[in-house]
């Protein structure tokens, strides 16, 4: 379900009737917190709870169905042996691994081969500590 940028408030409410027209209450911590201001005009959407329940299984059934692009070669937690094969920008070791996947090793010298433990896992880079030096 997409929600446009200009969304200032959400929130769960019933609609009750009350003589001829039916009414639909804004929480009061929405005008108390100046999302809402009394007396201004706004555009509502009612979402059925049905579609709301829908549109969130969606959302789940779609990030663990696996996607076409590549995934990367390591997760947390994994322990991997590497070289150090040049340095970042900002100092750190640069590893690469399968796919040309890059793991960045902090405190690591180019030439080095260490035992690492990945801590950090992105899309197209890894990062990694240092748990044991020239192995």
């Amino acid at each position: 379900m997409e929600i446009s940028d200009k969304l200032l408030c959400l929130f769960n409410t019933d609609v009750r009737a009350e003589d001829d027209q039916y009414v639909v209450e804004v929480p009061k911590r929405e005008v108390e917190s100046g999302t809402v201001e009394p007396g201004e005009t706004y555009r509502v959407a009612l979402i059925s709870r049905e579609a709301v329940e829908e549109a969130e299984s969606v959302e789940t059934s779609a990030a663990t169905t696996p996607s076409s692009e590549p995934q990367p070669p390591v997760e947390i937690g994994e322990l991997r042996y590497v070289e150090i094969e040049d340095i970042g920008k900002q100092g750190d070791g640069i590893a690469r691994v399968e796919r040309g996947y890059v793991i960045i090793v902090p405190g690591a010298e180019v030439g080095d081969r260490v035992k690492i433990e990945v801590t950090e896992v992105k899309s197209n880079f890894a990062v990694g500590e240092v748990i044991e030096e020239d192995f």
